[in-house]
């Protein structure tokens, strides 16, 4: 999974938005970084994960858009 400690601490010490990227597994990761969003992580890269089907990109949009109130 996402190293999201480290991501976080990088976020914080930075004045820009970071994007998550690498080791993204599956749905319980995008809920794991909607949690820590207030932090500054503005986003994250599937890549692999939607190529290889560990995730649905549609089903991961609409469950971080649950989670951040998004309507």
């Amino acid at each position: 999974g996402i190293n999201i400690d480290a991501t976080v601490k990088l976020a914080q010490a930075l004045s820009i938005p970071v994007i998550a990227s690498g080791g993204l597994a599956g749905i319980a990761d995008i809920e794991k970084l909607c949690q820590v969003e207030d932090d500054g992580i503005e986003g994250v890269i599937c890549g692999r994960s939607i190529y290889s089907g560990a995730l649905d990109f549609v089903k991961a949009q609409a469950r971080a858009d649950e989670l951040n109130g998004v309507t």
